[in-house]
């Protein structure tokens, strides 16, 4: 389906098409009508299917010639990266239309407090925030979101298990009770329905491909032990010397230093690190050379994986499996965004076997098994209650032919 066919004014349609953007993403397709006819949402659809211009298009449909500066929209969202991610889509696409955003998150110094009380103070028609920064702001008594219309929940499962729950119940109390609330969340567990419940009125409801892959995604899984891994990345990266884009994650942020120190002294020097560990204008800077191309491989940590909206990502590596299942999904949808190919490679240890089992669980399918060479050394047997082995400490039944180098095209 065509935008031209879904009811947004000509302004907008205009916007999009500087953009470069002419058909809708199913999630795009079912939720702009809903939203441009006032109804409540709640949406679910994995990451990388255009979640974010599935609200803000309407939105900035609907703000069209608005002539005063009152906060007309909140948007909550869990980090900082995906606030200003989504501040500059708007940027974007509001190109042809009237409407001003800010991004209300931690970090910086009191120059970047001072703007974010200005926006929050004279008013600004949409506002990106983290909770816990717009929290600070509203207890200082000048925050006005009384001619509030739209209130947007992004990334709401990442939010709950991030510990925001009573963030987002603190921030709603001040909200005017009669507004559009829209919930999107890459997952739907009980925790997400509970909260549907108590901030949606009669909501309409989407769900689109929930916790799987995106299909042009190639996925592998290593066994291997720990003292095995730093000599399993260089040999995945050895073999895909044309990629130009990768990103690593590990579930520690104490990890990230370890794993880019390793990656240097072998040979990758455009390798950097990202967490929270970085002051924010450091983080940013690290996200703008991996988007120049300038830094090849980023190596990160969970908080990034719902925060990075970078294209023509090649290759995701897992240094370690997510603790949630889910955040598997959300790793590997860095890569082969927007219909494209990629590849995927998750290093399992021991400990994280039942890990892998549930994310084969979530994703109903058993991931590639790969293999490392011979003279890595014993790789640990696939042992999870009771499935059989799908390898063994004597490295027999290798499968190389898709590890050392890409697959080939069919």
């Amino acid at each position: 389906m065509k935008f031209n066919e879904l009811g947004l004014n000509d302004l907008v349609l205009e916007a999009i098409h500087h953009m470069g953007f002419e058909n809708a993403t199913p999630v795009q397709q079912l939720s702009i009508p809903e939203i441009l006819a006032n109804n409540d949402l709640l949406a679910c659809a994995q990451t990388g299917t255009g979640k974010t211009a599935a609200f803000i298009l309407p939105i900035l449909n609907k703000l069209t010639g608005k002539e005063d500066t009152s906060i007309n929209t909140l948007i909550l969202v869990p980090t900082r990266e995906l606030a200003v991610q989504i501040e500059q889509e708007i940027q974007g696409l509001s190109y042809f239309v009237s409407v001003g955003s800010m991004a209300v998150y931690g970090g910086g110094d009191g120059t970047r407090w001072e703007e974010q009380k200005s926006a929050l103070v004279e008013g600004t028609d949409i506002i990106v925030a983290t909770p816990g920064k717009l929290l600070s702001h509203i207890m200082q008594g000048y925050v006005d979101f009384s001619q509030l219309e739209h209130l947007v929940l992004d990334e709401a499962d990442k939010m709950l298990d991030m510990g925001f729950s009573d963030d987002i119940e603190r921030i709603i109390s001040h909200l005017p009770k009669k507004r559009q609330t829209l919930l999107f969340s890459a997952t739907m567990p009980s925790k997400i329905k509970n909260l549907a419940s108590k901030i949606l009125i009669n909501p309409k409801e989407i769900a689109l491909s929930i916790s799987k892959p995106a299909a042009g995604v190639t996925q592998h899984v290593v066994l291997c032990f720990d003292d095995q891994k730093n000599k399993t990345l260089d040999f995945i990266l050895k073999g895909r010397p044309e990629y130009d884009s990768i990103i690593i994650f590990t579930s520690a942020k104490i990890k990230v230093h370890e794993i880019v120190y390793a990656l240097k002294r072998a040979g990758y020097k455009n390798t950097q690190g990202v967490s929270s560990n970085l002051e924010q204008e450091e983080r940013e800077e690290v996200l703008r050379g991996f988007r120049s191309k300038r830094t090849r491989i980023l190596v990160a940590t969970d908080v990034m994986s719902r925060g990075i909206d970078i294209k023509e990502i090649n290759l995701v590596i897992n240094y370690d499996a997510p603790r949630d299942a889910e955040d598997y999904v959300h790793r590997i949808g860095r890569t082969a965004r927007a219909n494209t190919k990629g590849e995927a490679y998750t290093l399992i240890n021991p400990k994280d076997m039942p890990k892998l089992a549930r994310i084969e669980r979530l994703i109903e399918m058993e991931i590639q098994r790969a293999s490392i060479p011979e003279e890595f050394g014993p790789v640990p047997e696939w042992k999870v209650s009771g499935n059989p082995s799908n390898g063994n400490g004597n490295n027999k039944n290798r499968k190389k032919k898709f590890f050392g180098k890409k697959k080939p095209s069919s």
